[in-house]
Parts: structure tokens; C-alpha cells; sequence
């Protein structure tokens, strides 16, 4: 078994190196660009990762959508020809997945997480792997929901790991490839490098990660004519380095609660001096008139 997926990373680099050599979206980018080791510490160590997050997640699905979704729709749904199932799959995955990244950047807990893939600031398509692992488990877990709860058949459900796997790697490469009328319906690099852009009108926007008419359908949407960010990332101090980000939103929450403690340590120990400066002890003589 190819734990590692090293088939998997030589066929990314047979596809989108020279791809991104002669279609580039930035010219100016190099191949062996800023903090590319981390993102390949990411394509090892998160896909062992998330794969055995995922599997348990798929296993609670199965059962409760065998629990919750009654078993004749589930053989309906299974029964549906390929060509109806495959489209209906991806809306539906499309949407959970719009769901959950939209609340990632809307409650700032969450926004921790989200904010590790955020810190890319040349993407790529080896840049697509920098993701927190929780961010990508919760993320796609939500897109899962669906493709397994209502009784999908193994083959669309195929197709569709496939589509997501190769497109997410797609919309974060440096290609600057016109989908014209499309990219209104499918999901581009356009699209998606505006949602990474660090421009303020650009900010929660560009949500879905196959489907662009959701966010036209939601108002979410920015992608203005032909034009393409000049710079991304984000501007949280986001770490370098695959385990200094894996800790980054814990350490901040702890670095805050340390020093809300502290601060309330301080405050308790002046309230305490000043009630012993000012309070009058019992054999103290009193003020006369």
C-alpha cells in the first residue's frame, strides 16, 4: 500500500509543474517557492492524518444514516442512473462544504483553524495541502454527510473523490486558465485565488470548492472581470513550519487565557492592597470632627 500517496505527488508534479510554467496565472512565481517544504510536510503527514479521521466519520455517518434515513429511499437513491447521481452528489457535497467553510471564517474560534490555510501567500497547487487538520476534517466531514447518509452507490461516489481531489488541487494552482461562461458555475483558480486574496473587497468571499453558483446564489461572489489578486495571505501571525501551525490556534487561546489570568491576578492583588491601605483597623484611633 502507498501510505504515502508518492504515486499520487508524481503525478501532481507531471500535471500542474508544467502546467504552471506555461499558463501562469504570476510569472514571477518561482517553482521552489517561499515555505514549499511545509506544504510537503503537509501532503505526508496530513493525509495519514485526515485519512483515519475521515474513515471514522464515514463509519458514524453509514450508521446513522442506516438509523435516520429509511432504507427504501436509501435503494432509490443507490438505484438512480450514474449520470443522475454524480451531479446531485456534488451539490449536495458542495453545499455542506460551503456551509462549514463559510462558519470558519464567520466564528472567530474557528477562524483559528481556517487561518493556517489562509497564511499561503504564493499559491500553488502543492499550497492546496496546507490545511489544519481539524479545519479539513470538519470541512469535508460536512461534504461527506450527505454522500453517505443517503445511500449513494460506489461508483459516482468515486467519481466524485476524484473530481474534488484534482479540482481543490486545480483552483489553488498558479494557471491562469479561462473557464469564459462557466466560471459562473464551476468553481476556477480565478475564482478561488480571489478568495485567498489578502484585498479588502475580497475578504468572506468565494466559499464553494467545486460550485461557484452557490456563491452567486448566496451573494458572496467576487470576481471582478479578468483580473486576478496581486497579494494573499492573511494578516494573523500565523507560524511557519507544519507543527507550529498544528499548535497555532491552541497556543493562541492559551497564550490569551494565560494572560487574562495574569491580568486578573494583577487586579485582584491592587484591590487587596487598597482595601488594606484605606480599610480602619478595630484599636485605630478615629478622626475627630
Amino acid at each position: 500500500m502507498d501510505l504515502l500517496n508518492l504515486k499520487g505527488l508524481l503525478l501532481a508534479i507531471v500535471v500542474f509543474v508544467p502546467l504552471e510554467r506555461l499558463f501562469a496565472m504570476h510569472h514571477e512565481q518561482k517553482l521552489f517557492r517561499p515555505r514549499w517544504q511545509d506544504d510537503l510536510v503537509y501532503f505526508f503527514l496530513n493525509g495519514l492524518l485526515i485519512k483515519l479521521a475521515l474513515s471514522t466519520t464515514v463509519g458514524a455517518i453509514v450508521v446513522a444514516g442506516m438509523w435516520l434515513v429509511p432504507a427504501d429511499f436509501q435503494n432509490w437513491v443507490g438505484g438512480l442512473p450514474f449520470w443522475v447521481q454524480l451531479p446531485a452528489l456534488i451539490v449536495l457535497a458542495d453545499i455542506g462544504f460551503y456551509s462549514v467553510h463559510r462558519l470558519f471564517h464567520k466564528i472567530p474560534y474557528l477562524w483559528k483553524f481556517h487561518a493556517v490555510h489562509h497564511s499561503i501567500e504564493d499559491l500553488d497547487w502543492l499550497a492546496a495541502h496546507r490545511v489544519h487538520p481539524v479545519d479539513q476534517i470538519l470541512t469535508k466531514g460536512a461534504s461527506l454527510l450527505p454522500v453517505f447518509a443517503l445511500g449513494f452507490s460506489a461508483a459516482p461516489i468515486a467519481a466524485y473523490f476524484f473530481l474534488y481531489h484534482w479540482q481543490s488541487l486545480f483552483i489553488h494552482s498558479n494557471i491562469k486558465i479561462g473557464f469564459g461562461p462557466l466560471r459562473w458555475l464551476i468553481a476556477s483558480p480565478q475564482f478561488h485565488h480571489w478568495h485567498h486574496a489578502n484585498h479588502p473587497e475580497a475578504f468572506d468571499k468565494n466559499f464553494a470548492g467545486q460550485l461557484s453558483l452557490l456563491d452567486m446564489l448566496f451573494g458572496t461572489m467576487h470576481m471582478p472581470g479578468n483580473e486576478v489578486p496581486t497579494r494573499y495571505g492573511t494578516d494573523d501571525p500565523v507560524p511557519s513550519g507544519y507543527f507550529r501551525q498544528l499548535l497555532y490556534p491552541f497556543a493562541r487561546s492559551r497564550k490569551k487565557a494565560v494572560a487574562a489570568n495574569g491580568a486578573a491576578m494583577a487586579a485582584d492583588s491592587v484591590e487587596k492592597s487598597d482595601a488594606g491601605v484605606f480599610a480602619a483597623k478595630p484599636d485605630q484611633p478615629q478622626p475627630v470632627g
